[in-house]
């Protein structure tokens, strides 16, 4: 009878890759749909101001140039459909009620893209903001539905635009919440995120999930209106 010495079940994994161990993005092009809107307006100076190449995009080329010379550090302008082709990242600000109106107008622009969908699905009464839930279930889903040769992930959904504008504010203290099918994807957009000072990109699921997501932008328009604030998320214990 001979006898056999094992090392353990353990012994033929792959050591666990560390979560902080994201990639750089810093020679992507950044482009951002509803570029001249506050939240899109925000996003594009953060991330040019910490050195990425950015392209804001409108409906008007001439809306988005004229934006894009306020903010400097080198933003450019242009029309929605350039602004698609000319970058490997897409951040996509449009207001909900023009969100699928303008991804399937611009499908084959973002063919093979990595977009990020930060709309915020909501509806305001007298009682306030509430959130509204899309046939598709959010509006990343909306928009993976519609943009099926594309990499749609959802994230930015919590910011303050008021923050991200102000020239006079260096950190934006709080956490980003990245949702996606693909890990690596996901994984970009964490870096990014986290080429803001302050900012975390933090994974928090699959696309499945960002309803729910999208929904806590009405709680937090409570909050800030109660306490006069511009608040933001952090996550514990991360």
């Amino acid at each position: 009878m001979t006898s056999t010495t094992s090392s353990g079940p353990s012994s033929d994994k792959a050591p666990a890759k560390d979560p902080w161990d994201l990639p750089d993005v810093s020679g992507y092009v950044v482009g951002v749909l509803g570029g001249t809107g506050p939240q899109g307006k925000g996003l594009a100076y953060r991330l040019a101001r910490a050195g990425q190449k950015v392209i804001i995009g409108s409906r008007s080329a001439e809306r988005a140039q004229a934006a894009a010379g306020e903010l400097g550090h080198g933003v450019e302008g242009a029309d929605n459909a350039e602004t698609a082709r000319r970058s490997d990242i897409v951040i996509v600000a449009v207001p909900w009620d023009g969100h699928g109106d303008t991804l399937t107008a611009l499908r084959e622009d973002l063919s093979g893209k990595l977009v990020v969908d930060c709309v915020n699905p909501l509806g305001f009464d007298k009682k306030g903001a509430y959130a509204l839930k899309p046939e598709e279930g959010s509006a990343a889903e909306q928009a993976a539905a519609l943009l099926p040769d594309s990499r749609v992930t959802a994230a930015f959904h919590h910011l303050s635009a008021v923050l991200l504008q102000d020239p006079e504010i260096d950190e934006i203290d709080t956490d980003v919440m990245v949702l996606g099918e693909q890990r690596a994807d996901v994984e970009i957009v964490q870096a990014l995120a986290g080429r803001i000072p302050g900012m975390r990109g933090i994974f928090a699921g699959r696309l499945r999930n960002a309803h729910q997501v999208e929904s806590l932008v009405a709680n937090l328009i409570s909050v800030n209106r109660r306490y006069k604030a511009h608040a933001g998320l952090r996550l514990t214990d991360v």
